[in-house]
């Protein structure tokens, strides 16, 4: 996961200053719930012959919390970007969303997936050489941006500052910022989902913070957490998200592809874009072909 703020996974320089788009990896317990979308049908194999793990339903496996990609709402319903797009490929399929909370190791690593535990991965997650070697990706979908948080007027704009002022770390385990930290010599504390990250920061465990961009938005929404804490630097990767099935299932990453490709020329993307973060997108990914 990762971002900034400028058009999981660029921004202006800070997060009052939103103007674009945002460029994204994370990911606990297992506790399913049933996501509305589309008609269900009553064998394993859906639409095009797309098999799948369970009859009528279309398992996503996902890491929560990881606002706004997907985190519970106050009626403890699954939403988000992620959510809302995973529903359009459930749609074409003619089958409904299940959604799956599970460690993003888990997913990253594929054991979720060979296990029969879900059919895509839809976690904020970055498409990335290593991940390749256990997963078919879809086509990108999001850039990744990852944002620096601090105390106020803490003066850490850069991982480097960090390194250089000794400054303790954290960051969600298993994603690119921990990837990043790690090239620059820093040795991060990591946590196991965005919350405990947030808490970490919050409670003194680390000076500072490294996180998808979209997700530090989403907590700097929180009067507790602005008033005390700011974006303090922003580090575009140059990576990007993606969906994930397993590998050798194409039948059902051509349905994915197929539904991303129709959501960006429709515009369905720019939309569920602009719901979730809060801004226009200053570019889009390109369409499969």
């Amino acid at each position: 996961m990762a971002l900034s703020l400028k058009g999981r996974r660029g921004y202006a320089a800070g997060v009052l200053a939103l103007t674009a788009v945002f460029a994204l990896s994370a990911c606990g317990s297992e506790s399913p719930s049933t996501q509305s979308g589309a008609t269900s049908t009553a064998g394993a194999t859906a639409a095009g012959g797309v098999q799948l793990v369970s009859p009528g339903k279309l398992t996503t496996c996902t890491n929560l919390p990881y606002p706004p990609f997907q985190s519970k709402d106050a009626s403890g319903k699954i939403v988000g970007f992620d959510v809302d797009m995973i529903d359009l490929v459930a749609k074409k399929l003619g089958v409904t969303q299940e959604i799956v909370d599970i460690d993003f190791d888990s997913i990253k690593g594929g054991a979720a997936l060979n296990a029969g535990k879900c059919d895509v991965a839809a976690a904020g997650m970055t498409i990335t050489d290593e991940r390749k070697q256990n997963l078919d990706f879809s086509s990108p979908y999001f850039d990744e941006v990852l944002g620096l948080v601090t105390k106020k007027a803490a003066g850490i704009p850069t991982l480097e500052d960090a390194k250089a002022k000794g400054v303790s770390v954290g960051v969600q385990a298993g994603t690119t910022a921990l990837d990043l930290a790690k090239t620059k010599g820093i040795e991060p504390k990591e946590f196991k989902d965005s919350g405990k990250l947030l808490l970490a920061l919050q409670s003194g465990q680390v000076d500072l913070v490294v996180q998808d961009l979209p997700v530090v938005v989403e907590w700097m929404k929180k009067p507790n957490v602005s008033s005390a804490y700011e974006l303090s630097g922003q580090v575009p990767t140059q990576a990007q998200y993606g969906f994930a099935v397993k590998k050798g299932n194409a039948e059902l990453l051509k349905a994915v592809d197929e539904s991303l490709a129709t959501a960006i020329k429709d515009g369905t993307w720019t939309k569920l874009y602009e719901q979730w973060m809060g801004a226009a997108p200053a570019t889009t990914p390109s369409p499969a072909s």
